[in-house]
């Protein structure tokens, strides 16, 4: 003979609609106020990339001019690190295996003698891609790096 379950064992079986719909409604909450948050680390995590992506630049450049007594000029561009422009004291291997672009996927740019009291100014434009702007598109420059 099978008995019937009492009604305490059947209401907790499972939760009702409201309470469903409570829980909807707290996690849709949540994610209003931690999505923006979360989404706004790649852009950040892409300017930390660039940031040591010039710093790694920098320390080819200096070695460059270790060897061959100067930096590369502006026609010769970082390409100069890549490829043997015809100087003596070149490093066989080269100094990058390829051309870097920044995060972004643009070329860094690069001019010798610098603008800016430097020995040259290298610099990512950042998100826009252009020259200036604020925020994201704000340019990642190697005399305004942060220490």
């Amino acid at each position: 003979m099978k008995t019937k379950p009492s009604r305490s064992a059947r209401q907790s079986r499972g939760f009702t609609l409201i309470e469903l719909m409570i829980v909807v409604v707290i996690l849709g909450l949540l994610a209003t106020i931690i999505m923006p948050r979360i989404l706004d680390r790649p852009e950040q995590a892409r300017r930390v990339k660039a940031k040591a992506d010039i710093r790694s630049i920098q320390s080819m450049l200096a070695l460059f001019k270790t060897d061959t007594k100067r930096f590369p000029t502006t026609s010769e561009g970082l390409q100069a690190l890549v490829s043997n422009p015809g100087l003596d004291g070149y490093s066989r291997e080269g100094y990058l295996d390829e051309l870097p672009t920044d995060p972004w996927g643009n070329r860094y740019a690069y001019i010798c003698p610098g603008l800016h009291g430097k020995d040259y100014d290298l610099e990512s434009y950042g998100k826009d891609g252009e020259d200036g702007g604020m925020d994201d598109d704000a340019d990642i420059e190697s005399w305004n790096l942060d220490s």
